[in-house]
């Protein structure tokens, strides 16, 4: 087995095993996480309807401008903020966190202290 396929078969052990804990513990909506190497995704998805709620990232017109030119822990923070403020007035305060299998370091744990410093509960 190649290293990256190793990095893949434990990157698919933890997402499955936080979204089974996720889905048999909690019916609150959940903060899904996807993190690549340029960019961060964030929604806030319904747990009984599997619908989106709200939505943010790094992508996108509203995004660009305020993301150009910042570290990627940076751009991380803004996108906390920024899916909190819409989770919140969406009318969500308490979320669980999925972190998809990411570990809880870096642009991961950045996003969530940030949404949590905007007043997202979790």
């Amino acid at each position: 087995m190649n290293a990256k396929t190793k990095l893949e078969r434990q990157r698919s052990r933890r997402k499955n095993s936080i979204r089974s804990k996720i889905r048999e513990r909690s019916t609150l909506p959940r903060l899904m996480v996807n993190r690549t190497l340029k960019h961060m995704f964030v929604q806030v998805v319904d747990a009984e309807g599997g619908r989106a709620l709200c939505a943010a990232g790094t992508v996108g017109k509203a995004s660009q401008a305020s993301v150009g030119g910042k570290t990627k822990t940076e751009q991380a923070k803004l996108v906390g903020a920024d899916i909190a403020k819409k989770a919140l007035d969406a009318g969500v305060e308490r979320v669980v966190f999925d972190r998809g299998g990411c570990k809880y370091t870096g642009r991961v744990k950045a996003l969530a202290d940030a949404a949590r410093e905007a007043g997202l509960k979790f």
